[in-house]
């Protein structure tokens, strides 16, 4: 496709970008030629089209060889195949109405084999450009209402997108304060500001009434500064008033009363009057400062209607969204004065970092009822989204200098509905992240050089992965860019895709990594390490069988944080991998600090020592050592006690951690070795589960339904999460509703050193739920 869009490019500097669309189609119209259906939402200024594509990418299988009658001491332990799958993509693109033609007809050429007869359509373009529509693509159009597309796509992007939400804070160093996902997003009031306002109680995922609205919106600021300042385009207003000083204009409660008034606890600072001076003063005033007044006069009204409405409908939370919005302080930042102010901080101002497509992805649910889009999650796809006001360093020097005529969105369709773990004590208030990177500036600085520095590595890990491909090399060249780009614009911006955290920073070089068909960068890693540990569990299991109950137990944790050194995401440990091929088992016991003492050992037995768990929930981490060597003795102490165990791994592969997949073959491989896990297995005391995560890190507000559901039925009363990315990075804090142990060896010296501690220090946190 990059090859055909070279029919509009220009080489006639950035200039001529003004005239006609010149980005490349890989950017911009990702996987048209397999477009299944389209919607558009086209407002006054702006067009947004979404679009169902399906996308072929590479994912690594791995099989379990025969083994009957062989000697498996020279056999790996499965065999690694890769192969093509198809999966859904939901793309959203929104660019100026100046474009449109061109846009419909870049559409148009790279429509191949498409099964659309119809597109959806909504706004108020929909009318003006419906005729001009159907001519370019040759498609029927058929217009869907404006607030019932708003409302439907409200509701997906607040299910499916965790950090679509965030009240803006003015004088705060973090502006955007991102919003947990609560599990029940119902009721709520939209604010949908255009051309005017329109107001909407929205009760149910199908109940919604338009409550009010008024004429003062958009439109109003647009025409009103028009007329004050000659200005014909709606960015320019802003651009004048971000500028401004409303207080040249504006007469203040201090104005009129010398400071404030105290009767009513009105400040001195507050406006009496908009545009209040230019009746009483015979003299110029700037454009920028009325700009400036006219947006705080609109945004007040608009502030305090919604807060009425609010109140009188006992809702709490508003989400404001429409042209109007944006993602400009000023304009947020007034809205959201104006609501504490009304509602003396009852009612919480609200906005959406994807609010410009809500119309647009409710055409395309409209369109789409046959596929039943809302049965299943989505998660947005970091690889091939703009971000929150993003400079979009993804495009080349020419194109980011009007990276403003272009913002792209794409969600990705999972094999799996994704739930809440029912043990989370609280889901309304569980954050999975232990450290906010757009809140801790040392902390962000560190990690976004750490992954850059990293980057090397993972591209030499890439290529090596797939020793046959002609283009390994060339395609891990373009993951590197791709994400080094990424990096970029976090250190501009760290709110671009939401809160900035170490597990975004993982999940956002994964989906770069599949993006350009690298699935499994270390499946070979994985499969030799599994073989060469499954060779030493007879000989560990025998060793700890020989020890007495209180020894078994300090060699069963100690196994079990030796087997999580083995992390190749940690560059201490790759380092150490690298460079010493002997280092093992027994090595790794040997780095471990601070559990000298046995105080580990000594609160397992006192916690555990008790009447047996009904069911544990272990959250595996790493491939090899980790897994059979430290997890699996572990797991079989629980069995022999009386627990049944849940162990749940990545449904997807990510670094070098175990995936369900290659658990099952591990599995079935221990088994045939050790006859306390074979019954276990036969009898359903042991079972595996896939997590519904490709990631190294956990979120437990979005795991697999069926994992929840198994949770529920077996009664889990203890909780085990295992690793760095799990246990330290996420969910250092979680608290549950029963026991838990969350277990990490600290594998990163300036982690370690922050934590007042040394580098392959652990962490063992057995926490019981208060009453």
């Amino acid at each position: 496709m990059a090859e055909r869009g070279g029919r509009g490019t220009s080489s006639g500097g950035a200039s001529s970008l003004d005239k006609s669309i010149t980005l490349p189609p890989d950017e911009i119209f990702r996987n048209l030629e397999n477009a299944k259906s389209f919607a558009i939402d086209i407002g006054g200024s702006l067009t947004k089209l979404a679009y169902y594509s399906t996308v072929q990418h590479k994912v690594a299988r791995v099989r379990s060889f025969d083994y009957s009658g062989k000697d498996i001491e020279h056999e790996s332990p499965y065999e690694i195949t890769v192969q093509e799958e198809i999966t859904a993509r939901l793309h959203f693109i929104k660019f100026e109405n100046t474009y449109i033609e061109t846009c419909l007809d870049f559409i148009k050429d790279h429509l191949v084999n498409t099964e659309t007869k119809v597109i959806k359509a909504t706004g108020g373009g929909a009318y003006k450009f419906k005729d001009l529509i159907e001519k370019k693509l040759g498609l029927k159009v058929n217009k869907e209402d404006v607030m019932t597309c708003l409302i439907k796509g409200c509701n997906f992007v607040l299910k499916n997108i965790p950090h679509e939400v965030f009240a803006y804070q003015k004088d705060s160093e973090t502006e955007f304060r991102f919003q947990t996902n609560h599990p029940n997003i119902f009721p709520y009031l939209l604010v949908n500001i255009g051309s005017g306002v329109s107001i909407v109680k929205v009760e149910t995922e199908d109940k919604f009434e338009w409550i009010g609205g008024s004429s003062i919106g958009g439109g109003t600021f647009w025409g009103l500064g028009a007329l004050l300042t000659k200005t014909k385009k709606f960015d320019e207003l802003l651009q004048l008033a971000s500028k401004g000083k409303h207080t040249n204009v504006d007469m203040l409660v201090k104005d009129v009363y010398g400071g404030a008034y105290q009767t009513l606890g009105l400040s001195g600072n507050l406006i009496a009057s908009s545009f209040g001076k230019s009746a009483t003063a015979d003299k110029e005033f700037s454009k920028d400062d009325m700009a400036k007044s006219l947006l705080h006069m609109i945004s007040n009204d608009i502030g305090q209607l919604a807060c009425l409405y609010a109140k009188l409908h006992n809702l709490h939370k508003i989400y404001f969204g429409g042209f109007f919005i944006r993602g400009h302080p000023v304009t947020m930042r007034t809205i959201t004065y104006s609501i504490n102010f009304f509602s003396k901080g009852e009612v919480q101002a609200l906005f959406l970092r994807h609010e410009g497509y809500l119309g647009a992805i409710g055409a395309f649910l409209k369109g789409a009822e046959q596929d039943n889009p809302n049965q299943y999650s989505w998660g947005e796809n970091y690889a091939g989204s703009s971000g929150l006001m993003s400079t979009s360093p993804d495009l080349s020097p020419m194109q980011r200098a009007r990276s403003s005529t272009f913002d792209m969105f794409e969600m990705d369709r999972l094999e799996r509905p994704l739930v809440n773990l029912p043990l989370l004590k609280d889901p309304s208030t569980y954050i999975p992240d232990t450290v906010d990177l757009t809140d801790d500036t040392m902390a962000r600085k560190y990690w976004l050089t750490c992954f850059e520095e990293a980057l090397d590595g993972v591209v030499k890990r890439a290529i090596a992965s797939q020793p046959d491909s002609i283009d390994a090399a060339e395609r891990a060249e373009k993951f590197r860019q791709k994400y080094w780009n990424k990096l970029q614009t976090l250190r501009q911006q760290p709110f671009a895709y939401g809160t900035l955290t170490v597990r975004s920073l993982l999940d956002t070089r994964e989906h770069c990594l599949n993006e350009f068909n690298f699935p499994d960068p270390y499946s070979k890693v994985k499969q030799k390490e599994n073989g060469i540990a499954l060779k030493c569990f007879p000989s560990v299991i025998e060793s700890l069988d020989s020890l007495g109950w209180e020894e078994r137990q300090f060699a069963l944790v100690k196994g079990l944080l030796a087997g999580n050194v083995f992390d190749w995401g940690a560059k201490a440990v790759s380092d150490v991998l690298d460079s010493d091929p002997q280092f093992g088992f027994e090595e790794a016991k040997e780095k471990l600090q601070g559990i000298e003492n046995r105080s580990v050992a000594s609160c397992l037995c006192v916690d555990i020592k008790g009447p047996p768990h009904k069911c544990a929930l272990i959250f595996a981490d790493n491939s090899g050592i980790d897994i059979i060597l430290g997890v699996f003795p572990f797991v079989r102490e629980l069995l022999s006690r009386g627990t049944e165990v849940i162990l749940a791994c990545n449904s997807g592969p990510a670094l070098n951690d175990v995936t369900y997949s290659e658990s099952l073959i591990v599995t079935e491989r221990i088994a045939a070795m050790d006859p306390i896990i074979q019954s276990a297995l036969k009898e359903e005391r042991l079972l595996l589960v896939q997590t519904g995560s490709s990631s190294p890190c956990l979120d437990l507000s979005r795991l697999d339904k069926g994992l929840a559901l198994l949770v529920r039925e077996r009664k889990t009363d203890l909780v085990i999460i295992e690793g760095m990315g799990r246990a330290i990075h996420t969910n250092y804090y979680a608290a549950l509703k029963c026991e838990s142990l969350k277990l990490a060896v600290i594998k990163n010296s300036w982690l370690a050193d922050r934590l007042g501690g040394k580098i392959f220090s652990v962490i063992f946190k057995y926490e019981v739920p208060s009453e």
